[in-house]
């Protein structure tokens, strides 16, 4: 048996290429649980990976994609019964392990999942590792105490992968939301969404007061850097700031005043390597609150071939929503 992968390679001209790859170079990788991939998707760290903006892979050669949806053609474990459908995010997929931008992938049975009822094989890739990492945003804010009639809760990068699922499903939970984008073209989009207020992400960018106007009640930043220290520096008296990604950078120019004279808290979000439950519970909460009308709102469709060309947009921050790819086209 052989099938069509993205392959990087670390020592060639182009660094990817559309490889076809025998079963026998999949099986040698480590894993219990043969998985025919259905659709996979492109995030954030999927674009630095085919873009090469950043050490991601740390194997080589390797096949990315952190995400995917697929049915199960054999489980050596025991855990998952062929057909069964069953979703992968994250374990380091497309980074030390070879990932979903292929047709089948070999993974290890704890990492998956089964494809909640109520969601079809697409939708949970149009969700992917961006939608789950907001979901767990989101969870983190509500299990916080967060109340909408608090106040405003903003999410930065809202035109995003994460950002789009964010706004989406804190407004379906009652929640008035305010969206920050470097894309002020994009608000129909995001009033599609549910946002009630749109901000130029530009404002929070720049190095500011260590502590300003209390604006927000919960915050879901997934740029980081000065933007993070300005959210913090804004949120209200006990309110927390869910932390999920680094788009601006990795640094946090901030100071304590926040957490001490506010009282605020800073949770960070990791959908790596998060639990089985935590997982689930994020994935109920998606499947509940997140209806079809959305997802086919933010949903595009593209082939493996056209997976490097997205992914150098979303670097460049030139692409809206989330990009599911069809791996058998």
């Amino acid at each position: 048996m052989s099938f069509n992968a993205i392959l990087l390679e670390k020592d060639t001209t182009t660094g990817f290429s559309l490889r076809n790859i025998n079963k026998e170079q999949l099986l040698a990788q480590e894993g219990d649980t043969l998985i025919e991939v259905l659709y996979s998707s492109i995030n954030y760290k999927d674009a630095l990976a085919l873009t090469n903006k950043s050490p991601i892979v740390r194997q080589w050669p390797m096949v990315p994609g952190i995400d995917g949806v697929g049915k199960v053609v054999e489980c050596n474990s025991g855990r998952y019964q062929q057909n069964d459908m069953v979703i992968l995010n994250g374990w380091g997929c497309g980074e030390t392990h070879w990932g979903c931008l292929a047709q089948y992938a070999y993974l290890k049975s704890d990492w998956l999942i089964p494809l909640p009822n109520n969601l079809t094989p697409y939708q949970a890739m149009v969700i992917g590792t961006a939608g789950y990492t907001a979901a767990l945003c989101v969870k983190r804010i509500v299990d916080f105490g967060v109340r909408p009639e608090q106040g405003n809760i903003l999410v930065t990068g809202a035109s995003g992968g994460v950002g789009s699922i964010a706004v989406a499903l804190l407004a379906k939970l009652g929640y008035q939301v305010t969206a920050s984008t470097s894309k002020m073209n994009d608000n129909n989009y995001l009033n599609r969404l549910g946002a009630v207020n749109i901000i130029d992400s530009q404002t929070l960018k720049v190095a500011a007061k260590p502590l300003q106007k209390e604006q927000w009640s919960a915050v879901v930043d997934v740029v980081g850097s000065h933007t993070l220290a300005n959210v913090c520096a804004q949120t209200q008296y006990g309110g927390i700031v869910a932390c999920c990604g680094l788009a601006q950078g990795m640094d946090f120019p901030a100071t304590v005043a926040p957490f001490i004279l506010r009282g605020i808290t800073l949770a960070g979000i990791d959908s790596v390597m998060a639990s089985y439950d935590k997982r689930i519970a994020a994935w109920d909460l998606l499947a509940q609150h997140l209806d079809e009308e959305i997802l086919v709102h933010i949903g595009n469709t593209i082939t493996l071939a056209e997976c490097v060309d997205t992914a150098n947009k979303m670097i460049a921050g030139q692409i809206k929503g989330r990009f599911v790819v069809d791996v058998n086209q």
